[in-house]
């Protein structure tokens, strides 16, 4: 049984973690600045800001995995990254691993090609332009953070989102650097099925100071 924390666990990702975690018999804290409508039995829910140091220490301290589900809109606009900083040097040297929900746009589009951003950059409207820059950013602090950090970076696939309405389908197929399609071409997964591989790994590590992405 693992002690994890989800920073963000009120939102699409976080909330299927938590819930996952639960279902395994993980202990759960589950931190948000407000409190969730649906709370998942037996998670401890902490309402605070992660941007406040007391509230990171809290929440953070003593846990065998801390990962990140932030969303970095809104007033967490380019905040995010000074959070990630924090729980690098916070993290680095203890055995607590650190894990980050980031975006597809730093995979690769295929194999030994450009990165999923270059071929599409020209396409995606400014105001998205400093979310997709966060996960560029986000991913290179944990490439470049101490070799003493365990550290896990979770790529959704191309399509990916509460307003999808993606069918969870209690699988995933799994993948690493490079963007995965699926027969048809689609590149989707439910937060539910991508919580499936997210404690997966935390249960059975195999993506130390790496990445995965996953498709259902």
């Amino acid at each position: 049984m693992a002690r994890i924390t989800v920073l963000g666990g009120n939102g699409y990702v976080g909330a299927a973690v938590v819930a996952e975690a639960r279902k395994r018999g993980h202990d759960v804290t589950a931190v948000s600045r407000t409190a969730p409508s649906s709370p998942v039995a037996g998670a401890d829910y902490v309402e605070g800001s992660v941007l406040d140091a007391d509230v990171l220490e809290g929440t953070t301290a003593g846990s065998d995995v801390v990962l990140v589900a932030l969303s970095p809109r809104g007033d967490m606009a380019g905040k995010v990254e000074g959070v990630v900083e924090e729980l690098i040097a916070r993290l680095a040297g203890t055995p607590t691993r650190l894990g980050y929900v980031g975006g597809a746009s730093s995979l690769l589009a295929e194999e030994g090609g450009p990165r999923l951003w270059d071929v599409t950059k020209d396409h995606i409207p400014d105001e998205v332009k400093p979310e997709v820059q966060t996960g560029l950013d986000t991913f290179a602090l944990c490439q470049d953070s101490p070799e003493s950090l365990d550290w896990f970076y979770v790529s959704p696939p191309a399509d990916f989102g509460s307003w999808l309405g993606t069918e969870s389908k209690g699988a995933y197929v799994l993948g690493g650097d490079v963007l995965l399609r699926d027969a048809d071409g689609a590149s989707t997964i439910s937060a539910d099925d991508l919580a499936l591989a997210i404690l997966d790994e935390i249960e059975t590590p195999a993506h130390r100071r790496s990445r995965f992405t996953a498709i259902s």
